[in-house]
């Protein structure tokens, strides 16, 4: 646990100071998330080692709640330091951005993903909160009721098909999985689910969200708070990208999906990274255990599930320029295919 909270929390103070003294505070957090936690995977080839089975973990939720409600107090103040009254110069604002924009992508999004799996009503509340916070909130239910049940074949809009680069498949994720979520949602109703249909929540907590942008800094914080919020998503979206790419499950005689395995889903065994981002890079196992706590998730041999070259945010980085993601995966699919 002292992994998880220290990769974790130590770019809040560093961005917190960029936005209150600026100067060379404000390259802090963006140095820290975008290439200090890749060098620490690299000046230190580790693996951390699998819990043992059972292991409990009784402060990972102490610091999921503690990451989520600094996130929805650190969104409003990064909206008001990028486009609001700080006193920051222009390159200042563009690089609190990326810091900002980066925290909430590869630290906000994982802890969110772990709340909304947690069986505690006020924990999904704010695992979702965070979501609607970043104007992503319908992926509250895509992820549960979609991407898990249809992980790994062309049902899952979040499924990258092979060959399809990343600019393809952002937009037709992003729209996809708000549908596919909505259609979900809309069937539990249909069944009886009671209570205010969750997709009001992710439009009016939206819209909520954007009227703050508004009062923090007028027209510019509003695009400030949707600018973060696209960034923010689209780095989530990139890691779906990255861990489900190519990769297609054998559909049975009955016409079904064969059940989701190990090798559904890319890894990455990078001990500091993965700490950062509370083990999402384990991906495997959370599909196959989708309520097990991030401490506890394990991590598959690579005779058993593949496994990406570099640390997931470096991948995220190279799947940017598809002909050299194309270059560096389509060899090693290539080897997971004839196992298939």
């Amino acid at each position: 646990m002292a992994l998880f909270a220290v990769a974790s929390l130590t770019p809040l103070p560093l961005l917190v100071a960029g936005v209150l003294w600026g100067g060379p505070w404000v390259l802090g957090g963006l140095v820290y998330v975008g290439l200090f936690a890749l060098l620490m995977d690299q000046a230190i080839p580790h693996v951390a080692p699998d819990a043992p089975e059972g292991a409990e973990f009784p402060v990972a939720d102490a610091l999921l709640v503690l990451l989520g409600l600094a996130h929805l107090a650190a969104f409003p103040l990064a909206v008001w330091g990028i486009a609001g009254d700080s006193g920051l110069t222009g390159g200042e604002r563009v690089a609190l951005f990326f810091g900002w924009g980066m925290f909430f992508g590869q630290i906000s999004n994982p802890m969110a993903h772990e709340l909304i799996h947690r069986g505690d009503r006020w924990l999904f509340r704010l695992g979702m909160a965070v979501y609607t916070s970043m104007l992503f909130g319908h992926h509250t239910s895509a992820h549960r009721h979609v991407h898990h049940r249809h992980a790994a074949t062309d049902a899952d809009p979040n499924s990258a098909r092979r060959g399809e680069s990343f600019w393809r498949f952002l937009p037709r994720a992003w729209i996809g999985s708000f549908r596919a979520g909505l259609g979900a949602e809309n069937a539990l109703r249909a069944k009886g689910a009671r209570g205010l249909h969750p997709y009001a929540i992710y439009i009016g907590g939206g819209l909520a969200a954007l009227a703050l942008g508004a009062v923090l800094a007028g027209g510019a914080g509003v695009l400030a708070w949707a600018g973060l919020a696209l960034y923010a998503s689209s780095q989530l979206m990139l890691s779906d990208y990255v861990q489900h790419y190519g990769l297609r499950r054998a559909m049975l005689p009955n016409g079904k999906p064969e059940p989701v395995d190990d090798r559904h889903s890319w890894n990455a065994p990078h001990w500091f990274t993965s700490g950062m981002m509370l083990n999402a890079p384990r991906h495997s196992d959370h599909h196959a255990h989708p309520a097990r706590p991030y401490p506890a998730l394990r991590l598959p041999p690579p005779d058993r599930a593949p496994w990406l070259p570099y640390p997931l945010p470096f991948c995220a980085g190279v799947a940017l320029i598809p002909p050299l993601w194309r270059r560096m995966m389509h060899p090693r699919l290539k080897r997971w295919e004839t196992k298939a």
